[in-house]
């Protein structure tokens, strides 16, 4: 254990209705303050009472332009906007105030474009899970950008996922600690959103079939890091080394023997503000310890981490995703470049712009970004995991609710169900209908932690067909995927959805075929 002695400062709240308060340890140490562009290592261990009443600073953020773009990004994600700082290693606990052990455990891994994000986010606050759930919920800092993902070629390829190593480090802590806060290390599940699912994701495929990871259970919403349509196969997203370069050069970096000690003695605040205003992108490597460069092809042998997996898409991903793009012809091309003509043209045909589902190109745009990038994916992750005989769900996540609407006509964007879970969406114009998805969500994904083997409620892939069900007495359809019938083989040869936005609930329509080809593993 990383300190002796109880009790450890910590604050108590309470939610309305739950039989248990919350005990809250903000901002506890799993690592020491980290060294630039460096692994984390162990924080040092304490003896003496720890206060743990508020917040640490959040890892150094990167909010890129153009500002049409880091204005929505910020607004969505980044209010209120944390303190930053490069000592970041923190961690959050909520659990149950009442007596206990041997608790489940849901570690939240925070999404962000690998850019941006921290365990701090109020959306992310898990007090309801351990009110209504009796679950230990963790939130955490870990590096990104630059600072989490350097591309400097003078470090070992080992070394430059700084970030997911921050991730292991914070397990690591868990597994060790978390006993002293009810919980039970046997018990972890790690789910997280859009980045955070790639990082679960990533997690999943570099733990071979046999080996132990520190979790037992995996929710990925709106993410995965397998199955990627452009660069090609052996290519996670375009070599950052130039951006590296960019940078060394604007801090007059280039004249020395080694770029990497003068970038390290730069100041973080220079660093953020040329990153920023030069949109300079860093992206993970893979090193086959962090990010596995064959995870699509270990997932169909079966050669991953053999534990249940619960993973879906919302109806609108791109809306956030691609704000600003019209220009189809541009957007395939960054996306399937290389791709054959016929290909592209079929996918154009099935997104035709001026009726009622796109009336302008961006509508195109981001269902095409919705569907190829997020839901094809994900149905090939729940199909090749239940293929290789690992447990898998599905979800689908259809909701618009006014009052988590960042601008009009967002609908159900990329992002926007993570309140609902959590139940963070705000008081002020709720509705009962938004209440009750909370509580069917929040409950779904907490009974699939405490007994991930049973599932959060409905059919697994490949067990059965998937239907529709009611949530209280409100009439919401909620889409349980299963993998039976002409509905569960929606996947890359299935484009072009065809539905009209439900005000609430979670609901599934049927998708018309498109005849694609299907992507190499």
């Amino acid at each position: 254990m990383d300190f002796a002695g109880f009790p450890r400062s910590s604050t108590t709240t309470s939610l309305p209705g739950a039989e248990t308060g919350i005990n809250q340890f903000l901002g506890i140490p799993f690592g020491a303050p980290p060294k630039r562009f460096s692994a984390p290592k162990k924080a040092q261990s304490w003896s003496e009472p720890l206060n743990t009443t508020a917040l640490k600073p959040a890892c150094i953020q990167q909010f890129a332009y153009p500002e049409a773009y880091r204005k929505v990004a910020q607004e969505t994600f980044n209010i209120p906007a944390p303190e930053e700082s490069e000592d970041c290693l923190y961690l959050n606990i909520r659990a149950p105030s009442a007596p206990g052990k041997n608790r489940a455990v849901m570690v939240w891994i925070y999404g962000g474009a690998l850019q941006f994000g921290h365990g701090g986010t109020p959306a992310y606050d898990g007090s309801a899970f351990a009110a209504y759930e009796d679950i230990v919920s963790v939130t955490f800092n870990y590096r990104t950008n630059i600072f989490g993902f350097p591309s400097s070629p003078e470090l070992p390829i080992e070394g430059r996922n700084v970030g997911f190593l921050d991730q292991r480090l914070a397990l690591d802590w868990i597994q060790r600690n978390i006993h002293a806060f009810g919980g039970d290390a046997a018990k972890v599940t790690i789910f997280g959103e859009s980045a955070g699912a790639f990082s679960v994701d990533a997690l999943l495929t570099s733990f071979p079939k046999a080996s132990r990871p520190p979790f037992r259970a995996a929710i990925m919403q709106s993410g995965q890091i397998s199955y990627r349509g452009n660069p090609a196969p052996g290519k996670l997203w375009p070599d950052t080394t130039p951006a590296w370069n960019t940078l060394a050069a604007a801090l007059n970096c280039t004249d020395n023997q080694s770029n990497l000690t003068c970038i390290r003695a730069a100041s973080a605040a220079s660093i953020k503000d040329i990153i920023e205003k030069q949109s300079l992108f860093f992206n993970p490597s893979y090193d086959n310890i962090t990010l596995n460069a064959n995870a699509a092809r270990d997932r169909v042998a079966g050669d991953i981490a053999n534990i249940p997996i619960l993973g879906g898409t919302d109806a609108q991903e791109g809306r956030l995703v691609v704000l600003g793009q019209n220009n189809i012809t541009a957007y395939l091309d960054a996306l399937i470049g290389d791709q054959p003509l016929d290909v592209r043209r079929a996918i154009e045909e099935a997104y035709p712009v001026g009726g009622w589902e796109f009336p302008t190109g961006f509508d195109a745009v981001a269902q095409m970004e919705t569907e190829i990038t997020f839901h094809c994916p994900a149905a090939l992750v729940a199909n090749d995991t239940a293929t290789a005989g690992i447990p898998s769900w599905r979800f689908y996540f259809n909701a618009s609710f006014p009052n988590t609407q960042t601008f009009p006509g967002e609908g159900v964007y990329h992002s926007s169900e993570i309140k609902i879970i959590f139940g963070t969406y705000p008081a002020v114009n709720a509705t009962a209908q938004q209440y009750a998805l909370h509580n069917y969500m929040r409950g779904a994904w907490a009974k699939f932690a405490r007994d991930p083997s049973a599932g959060p409620g409905w059919n697994a892939v490949g067990t059965g067909s998937s239907y529709l069900g009611g949530v209280a007495d409100y009439d919401l359809d909620v889409g349980m995927l299963g993998a039976d019938g002409a509905d569960a083989e929606f996947g890359p040869r299935y484009l072009g959805k065809r539905f009209k936005p439900r005000d609430v609930g979670l609901s599934y329509e049927r998708y018309r075929d498109v005849d694609l080809e299907e992507p190499e593993v």
